[in-house]
């Protein structure tokens, strides 16, 4: 078993002072052996809940230009925090079960659009960054729905400079209905790529995988598990690929969501033919922090990594899970002391549902909205 990072000696008591107050854990399994991670903290965004995106202490919209040439493609990209958007869904507290006007489940969520019209020559697009640089290890998790409007680069990344950066991608001209062809690009940014210009395909640290659904028609979970030594990519809790050696990176980090466009034929195509919109229901971060505030918080309240309840499970979305796409470990009372959490004032929680096999599972979750409310 590999704890990350090493738990403290235990000590006598066998109940724990307060849920998860050692971190959070996951396990990995390999052809031989598994591996149990525990992460200390944590980030939970529910994006389908939020209102106000400009005043969450969890996330920051990204405002800049990039010149055609540092773009590398066709066009500039102009990056506008009014290109980040919310929509979120409304209960209706007259009928538990049936979802309000303001937004639906389709389209509810953080929206980041991309501009047809071009300015100064450069594509408007959209980028929002956590608040924390300090993600050293963890589980990463985003719910998404992609465009199908043909010219976009949806992006959910793990980032700490061009040359240790951990990408999931997917270029919308791409998406083949007709033959149900769906590939994502998984792609460990590093050294070899910087030297083959950037083109991470060139190196072994790139796979081109095929999804078995239509990652535009409904929003599914892709997830990045980034431990020591190796990275795994997942969708809806399948593996879709594990690379390792010295590509892997080596610091600390922080995630990005990012829908842009920049006209280049050799990957984004575009600009797309009309405004086109990336939907983010939620991002799960569960990871250890690389500063030695943040670790000695932990040592001071991890007294027994033993004791019932000291370490929780992360939920892990499956096709036999799926309720656990609803889970927050921060809209539960006391799983996340010590913790920082943004809590938007008056917001309630709201199911992410899937078509047909998440109606039950709203229905319920609904009745949770109402009890949190």
């Amino acid at each position: 078993m590999v704890v990350v990072p090493p738990i403290l000696p235990l000590l006598l008591s066998t109940l724990a002072l307060a849920d998860c107050e050692c971190g959070y854990s996951l396990s990995t399994t390999g052809p031989s052996s598994s591996s149990t991670y525990v992460f200390t903290d944590l980030v939970e965004s529910n994006f389908a809940c939020l209102h106000d995106i400009s005043k969450n202490t969890d996330w920051v919209r990204q405002e800049f230009n990039l010149s055609k040439s540092r773009a590398r493609g066709e066009y500039g990209e102009m990056f506008a925090v009014d290109n980040v958007a919310t929509n979120p869904m409304q209960i209706d507290n007259a009928d538990s079960g049936r979802l309000g006007a303001e937004g639906s489940e389709d389209s509810a969520g953080l929206q980041l659009i991309v501009r047809r019209e071009l300015v100064e020559e450069m594509v408007p697009v959209a980028e929002i960054d956590t608040h924390r640089l300090d993600m050293f290890w963890g589980s990463f998790r985003a719910s998404m729905r992609m465009t199908n409007v043909s010219g976009t680069c949806a992006a959910f990344f793990w980032y700490f400079n061009d040359t240790q950066e951990i990408d999931i991608e997917f270029l919308s001209k791409d998406f083949n209905t007709t033959n149900s062809s769906y590939p994502v690009n998984l792609v460990l940014q590093s050294r070899e790529a910087m030297q083959a210009g950037f083109n991470a395909a060139l190196t072994s640290n790139f796979v081109k995988a095929y999804l078995p659904f239509n990652p535009a028609a409904a929003f599914h979970e892709y997830r990045i598990d980034y431990v020591p030594g190796r990275v795994f990519f997942y969708a809806d809790g399948a593996l879709l690929a594990k690379m390792d050696g010295p590509a892997v990176p080596t610091s600390p980090g922080h995630l990005i969501l990012q829908h842009w466009s920049n006209g280049n034929p050799l990957w984004t195509g575009g600009p797309p033919a009309q405004d086109t919109v990336l939907t983010v229901r939620y991002v799960k971060a569960y990871f250890n922090s690389s500063t030695p505030e943040r670790n000695r918080d932990w040592a001071s309240r991890c007294k027994n990594p033993a004791a019932a309840e000291a370490v929780c499970r992360i939920p892990d979305l499956t096709a036999a899970n799926l309720s656990a796409a609803s889970w927050f470990f921060s809209e539960h009372g006391n799983m996340t002391n010590n913790q920082t959490v943004y809590q938007e004032s008056g917001a309630s929680r709201q199911e992410f549902l899937w078509p047909k096999l998440w109606k039950l599972v709203g229905v319920l979750m609904a009745w949770g909205c109402l009890l949190t409310s």
